[in-house]
């Protein structure tokens, strides 16, 4: 499995505020999208987060998102590692993700940039 890079998650309270301050910081344009309620920027390596409370809660749990080159590759290879994928692999906006809990606990998000 080729893991491209992370991002890292920020959880904030009105994404229109943030963004601008994101993108100076990182240099780059933010790509947005609305995905169950939650209102999201992927901001170079900052994934910005805002939307209902309950929503959040459950994002909060994600350690990270992981970019890597194919994501039914990276189904295989957690699988295989003992991972437990407990959502997707399922097409987003910006790709296709998946949610796994490795065998300590810890929760990550997956994705590839494939439609």
């Amino acid at each position: 499995m080729e893991i491209l890079g992370t991002s890292l998650r920020v959880c904030v309270d009105d994404l229109e505020t943030a963004v601008p301050f994101y993108e100076r910081l990182a240099g780059t344009e933010a790509l947005q999208f609305e995905r169950g309620g939650v209102k999201v920027a992927a901001v170079g390596c900052f994934l910005l987060m805002s939307g209902p409370e309950a929503e959040l809660e459950v994002l909060r749990k994600v350690a990270a998102t992981i970019a890597v080159a194919d994501v039914d590759e990276a189904h295989r290879v957690l699988t295989e590692l003992g991972a437990r994928v407990v959502a997707g692999p399922v097409a987003t906006p910006a790709g296709r993700n998946l949610i796994a809990v490795h065998p300590d606990g810890a929760v990550y998000e997956y994705v590839d940039r494939r439609g």
